[in-house]
């Protein structure tokens, strides 16, 4: 006699697969990578810490050599490709290596999720989704007039000078690739806002990669993170000199207006004028 077959579920019963998973549920099960990116000394370390300060976040130390491993699948392909293994595969082994180090760190800090903060990603968003087809990237844009003030103080007249260019040209590549991805994998953020209204913004940012909120990430000083002595010092003076002793201060929007000297001045409205006009900044 053969054996008796179990009835198959009600439509009631059946799990229906587009059925859309609860905020709980999707939140839960978002393990995409992120990718904070943005024209250096734009809030990018700010906001690198608010994000390693969620419970299931883990952002580290600047990595910067991924870039340097498309190489591999680039200029050196035609040699490489003698091994014999496909493109694919070569992208997986990048993936398995470079997602390895960030999924280890996270696990040993307790986290579920990894996030890398490199600003110079931003120029190489195709190979960065190339590698991790999920991944979702978060593009903080900064006044570019800001933006240089800040790489004068930070390193120097010259580094003012060649950002005049660097910034206007990192909004726009970043911008361009962002438009080819879907909403649910590229978020544009503005420091201003995030400065001014933090918890609105930061709220919205949470959203977008599918994460709990969690008040705490507003208070990310108070929290342990790796990061360069030298970054604390500088954040401590920063805080000193507007005044205040909260993580997330506004004070630094629109030093131009005092910090940017002529000549700089003439240089933004030649180099960046453009770019800053085009999103909205007057």
């Amino acid at each position: 006699m053969a054996d008796a077959q179990p009835e198959p579920a009600s439509p009631s019963e059946a799990a229906s697969p587009s059925e859309p998973a609860s905020p709980s549920e999707a939140a839960s099960a978002t393990t995409a990578p992120i990718f904070l990116v943005g024209c250096q000394r734009s809030g990018t370390t700010m906001l690198r810490l608010v994000l390693d300060s969620h419970s299931r976040i883990s952002c580290g130390p600047e990595t910067r050599f991924l870039p340097d491993l498309r190489r591999i699948v680039g200029r050196d392909w035609e040699r490489l490709a003698r091994f014999g293994f496909p493109r694919e595969d070569w992208l997986r082994r990048i993936a398995d290596f470079f997602g390895g180090v960030h999924a280890d760190y996270a696990r040993g800090r307790g986290k579920a999720r990894w996030a890398d903060k490199t600003p110079l990603y931003a120029m190489s968003l195709d190979f960065v989704t190339e590698v991790f087809p999920d991944a979702q990237i978060v593009h903080v844009i900064r006044d570019g007039r800001d933006v240089v003030v800040s790489h004068r103080k930070r390193f120097g007249y010259w580094s003012a000078v060649k950002c005049v260019v660097k910034w206007p040209r990192y909004i726009r590549t970043a911008k361009a690739f962002g438009a080819t991805l879907p909403a649910d994998r590229y978020h544009e953020l503005r420091y201003e806002d995030a400065v001014r209204e933090p918890e609105k913004t930061l709220r919205g940012l949470f959203e977008f990669l599918g994460e709990p909120w969690e008040p705490g990430v507003l208070d990310y000083a108070e929290k342990p993170h790796d990061v360069a002595g030298k970054y604390t010092v500088e954040a401590d003076r920063r805080r000193a000199a507007g005044g205040t002793d909260a993580a997330i201060y506004g004070s630094r929007v629109g030093t131009y207006r005092r910090e940017l000297d002529p000549f700089l001045r003439l240089l933004v409205w030649i180099f960046s004028g453009r770019t800053l006009r085009e999103l909205g900044y007057r």
